[in-house]
């Protein structure tokens, strides 16, 4: 694995970047366990401040960390520009929300006196982070933590190196203290090195089942706490009386944002039968009319993000097709040099097939029919995988009805899978654990600390309490 920026449109080369040494690294972890110990110390209104101008600093940087996004893994310009406006959202929302979301929690109780968590820092944290959303996955783990007091050490994605030192400088700029966020070229090894050393209190991974299974059982073996954002198999449920216009005019957008490289995309769209022939016309429709380009280019669609992630959904079609699946639409060369990928829709895919329950990350939409709701809640729940999904329904509460029974973390009704700092982002089952953003994020790693405050002791009612603690039985005195 070496880290270099080669550019999906053309398969250009256009930089490469040296691994961090073992001396690197230690010293970022002593910088960074340095500078813990200064924030945990400093008013959250100070980082507030901070982290503000770091919104402010993304905003005025927006151009230029855009086209490194873009080239880095072939991000439509205009997604680029609004993934760095969506990271300064995140930045301000966490600088205005989060000095309340830590104050301390009153806890009512029996016990003498007045009880509270309060809520600290507790050291390094390691983020491994994945290439499809460079700033976005980053700032998802930055934001809450910086306003904590913990700091943090980035490990990003091979091919988005440009991305990840330009986001790190950005905030550097705006004036975190320096060692609040580094930014290391580390090896696998290196990762789990960093993860093992007694500073580093948390792990944030977002990526790949197998990434996940590897990081996990390093901070398990470690006693770390750790967060898990995996894969995903979205579900995209239209029922029978659906707005079908509205459905139209999202379920491309949901499949094909991002070239289909998104955890969340909608994978997997459930359809009842009256409605069925429609979308899938529809859907052929919509699919038909991308134009791939020159991704600097905002009125072309997207390459894919690297020569092996290509082959590799190639390799997943062609063994769908042969096992049954039937093409309606896409699996045709295009003939650009870039790792473009022309999007594709199967339909007929059976249980058996390895498309079934392996997720397609690219832009792939597999189609099923079904012929009741229970049918569709079923087969959205039939898979190992749970981080979002979509329901559309012609009334909005009884969709809510039907999201409220799919296994995921997150269900949206009659709308796109959005995503926004006060919303709590993570999954169930294959898709990880834990959450970020929203007041769940925030508290991802704290030390929930209980105070107790007791003027005086109240000694009848402390003899109660350890009279009950007591495990011995009290033996009957023998009366004479």
């Amino acid at each position: 694995m070496a880290y270099r920026t080669v550019n999906p449109y053309n398969n250009e080369v256009v930089k490469e970047y040296p691994f961090a040494t073992d001396i690197q690294l230690g010293e970022a972890l002593a910088e960074s366990d340095a500078t813990y110990r200064a924030m945990k110390k400093q008013p959250i209104s100070e980082r507030a401040k901070i982290l503000h101008n770091v919104a402010a600093k993304l905003r005025e940087h927006e151009d230029e960390l855009a086209k490194a996004c873009t080239i880095d893994m072939g991000k439509l310009i205009g997604e680029s520009k609004g993934e760095v406006e969506l990271v300064a959202i995140i930045a301000d929302w966490f600088a205005d929300h989060g000095e309340e979301l830590l104050q301390p929690e009153e806890v009512d109780t029996i016990a003498t006196g007045h009880a509270e968590i309060q809520k600290h820092a507790t050291g390094v944290i390691m983020m491994v982070e994945p290439w499809n959303f460079p700033y976005y996955q980053i700032m998802r783990v930055f934001a809450p933590n910086f306003m904590v007091g913990n700091t943090m050490i980035l490990k990003h994605a091979a091919n988005t190196p440009a991305s990840a030192q330009m986001f790190c400088d950005v905030v550097a700029e705006s004036g975190a203290p320096k060692g609040s966020l580094t930014n290391l070229f580390l090896s696998y090894d290196q990762v789990g090195e960093a993860i093992a050393d007694p500073r580093v209190q948390g792990v944030a991974l977002t990526g790949s089942e197998r990434g996940g299974t590897a990081v996990a059982e390093v901070a398990g073996k470690n006693l770390k706490k750790n967060t898990m954002e995996l894969g995903g198999m979205d579900p995209f449920i239209v029922l029978g009386d659906a707005n079908m216009d509205d459905v139209a005019d999202i379920a491309w957008r949901a499949r094909l944002y991002n070239t289909g490289q998104v955890c969340t995309s909608s994978k997997r769209f459930i359809v009842m039968d009256n409605v069925y022939d429609e979308f899938v016309d529809t859907l052929k429709d919509k699919f038909s009319k991308v134009q791939p380009g020159d991704p600097l280019d905002p009125a072309t669609s997207a390459p894919m993000n690297t020569e092996k992630a290509k082959n590799k959904l190639q390799g997943q079609l062609d063994e769908a097709i042969a096992a049954g699946a039937k093409v309606e639409y896409g699996n045709e060369p295009i003939d650009l040099p870039g790792q473009f990928f022309k999007p594709t829709i199967l339909t007929n895919i059976s249980k058996s097939n390895p498309a079934y329950d392996t997720e397609l990350f690219g832009p792939i939409a597999c189609v099923y029919k079904v012929h009741s709701e229970q049918e569709a809640v079923d087969l959205a729940n039939d898979n190992p995988y749970g981080l979002g999904g979509i329901v559309f329904a012609g009334d909005e509460d009884h969709g809510a009805e039907v999201a409220s029974q799919i296994e995921t973390g997150m269900v949206f009704v009659n709308n796109f899978m959005s995503t926004l700092p006060e919303l709590p982002f993570g999954g169930v089952k294959l898709s990880g654990y834990g959450r970020e953003m929203s007041h769940i994020g925030e508290e991802a790693f704290i030390n929930q600390q209980l105070i107790v405050k007791t003027a005086k002791p109240n000694m009848d009612n402390l003899a109660g309490v350890l009279a009950a603690m007591d495990p011995q039985p009290k033996k009957m005195s023998k009366t004479k």
